[in-house]
């Protein structure tokens, strides 16, 4: 990111980026056979996942910050302690956001900019003891 003075959300786009984003993330979780337990975890109807992530980006890449605004602070990790979030899911998930965000961000250098701090974000996720 060039102008550290805009957001992230500004800079991939705004809203409608992020929808897309979102929307095509869930999509390849929809699809790939190899994220099938990724997809396990999540209710047969992605409507409501689709819009908490939607809302939670926004947020997290400083833009309106929807998910506080409708669920409070999103506190990520406590949200996902029901689920057994391993390596496995966390690479299933980054997977997923890997396909979206080369499918929807166009901006060369916002890709990478995403990437890390998404993959530290799913790595903090994980709630499950590595196999011995």
């Amino acid at each position: 990111m060039t102008n550290t003075k805009q957001s992230a959300y500004d800079y991939i786009g705004g809203d409608a980026v992020i929808r897309r984003l979102v929307d095509c993330f869930y999509d390849y979780m929809d699809r790939l056979p190899e994220v099938a337990t990724l997809r396990a975890m999540h209710p047969a109807d992605l409507a409501e996942s689709r819009d908490k992530l939607y809302w939670f980006m926004s947020g997290w890449l400083g833009g309106p910050q929807m998910f506080m605004e409708r669920r409070g602070h999103p506190r990520l990790r406590a949200r996902h302690l029901p689920f057994a979030v391993d390596t496995a899911a966390r690479d299933a998930w980054m997977l997923c956001m890997r396909k979206a965000i080369a499918d929807v961000i166009t901006i060369p250098d916002a890709n990478e900019y995403l990437i890390e701090p998404l993959a530290r974000l799913a790595d903090h996720m994980r709630n499950q003891p590595e196999p011995a």
